[in-house]
């Protein structure tokens, strides 16, 4: 029975150590930028909602010093006061309900037959969706307008939902991961009667349920965030989206309110701007795990 010499002996928990060590420094270090990130990402969203809650002198006259005992929702009462911003939240409720169940139907149905059907004219119909993914949406404007003013649609819901609502990039996104689910699996389920539409709906849309999770929640963004579109088809106050009704915050104010100086303005710009940016936040901390896994759901092929 051969022994080991004493030097290997000690020499193999000495690499040991080091590698533990390189590691550990490694993953501290990453650690460390990634809280550099965070703080530097939350830092304005922080103080906006901070300072909301500071006397509208206080923000200008001291913008970085927090004082917990000043804190009030003065700048909050007199925002509800001012603007319509309730209403905005209404319309855009609305047509996020909307627009978003028609986006999450078709968009996924329409992948679905440019993923798993052959077809004529198949590879040129998806090459003319993916062209409509590089025309700035100013090119859009004119001729969108145009038509909704032949079909009557101008300070309409049809107008704010029906515009936009099949998404070029959704049926992209969708049609790559419906490829990676197995043809092996549609043939089982034709071969016991399945309908055409009865394996998308009971066999494709349970696999790429969190790509469609995913899809959800940049769909909510998108349609909460929009702005070019509904300030050009909604110039009424009365289908005005919350992003329009942010835009114009400042009028408001101001016509609102007699004698209204930039510190009362800029009080109440940053309470609106907190109520508006809670939503997403809480949207996007409660569904981050289902977010990320439809990132990267289909990425590898399967």
């Amino acid at each position: 029975m051969t022994r080991t010499p004493r030097t290997a002996q000690t020499a193999k928990p000495t690499g040991a150590r080091r590698l533990t060590s390189g590691h550990f420094g490694r993953t501290l270090a990453i650690q460390a930028f990634l809280m550099l990130l965070l703080v530097a990402f939350l830092a304005p969203v922080v103080w906006a909602i901070l300072s909301s809650l500071k006397p509208a002198n206080d923000i200008i006259r001291a913008p970085l010093v927090f004082d917990p005992s000043s804190f009030s929702l003065d700048n909050y009462t007199a925002m509800f006061e001012d603007v319509p911003i309730v209403r905005g939240f209404g319309n855009t409720g609305v047509v996020l309900v909307f627009k978003g169940a028609i986006t999450m139907f078709f968009a996924p149905l329409a992948a679905y037959g440019f993923a798993k059907y052959d077809f004529r004219g198949k590879n040129a119909i998806f090459g003319m969706v993916l062209i409509t993914l590089m025309l700035p949406t100013i090119v859009l404007i004119i001729p969108l307008l145009l038509e909704m003013k032949t079909l009557g649609w101008v300070n309409t819901y049809q107008g704010l939902i029906l515009v936009g609502a099949i998404d070029a990039f959704a049926i992209f996104w969708m049609r790559q991961v419906i490829s990676s689910v197995p043809d092996e699996l549609l043939d089982a389920a034709r071969v016991d009667g399945c309908s055409e539409f009865g394996i998308y709906w009971r066999v494709i849309v349970p696999i790429i349920r969190p790509a469609l999770a995913g899809l959800a929640v940049l769909t909510i963004m998108n349609i909460y965030n929009d702005f070019v579109w509904p300030v050009v088809i909604a110039s009424s106050d009365q289908r005005a989206t919350l992003q329009v009704v942010l835009s114009t915050l400042a009028q408001n104010i101001t016509g609102n309110r007699i004698g209204a100086d930039y510190a009362t303005v800029t009080g109440e710009l940053l309470a609106a701007s907190s109520v508006a940016l809670i939503p997403l936040l809480i949207l996007f901390v409660l569904l981050q795990r289902h977010f990320i896994n439809g990132i990267l759901a289909g990425s590898v092929k399967g």
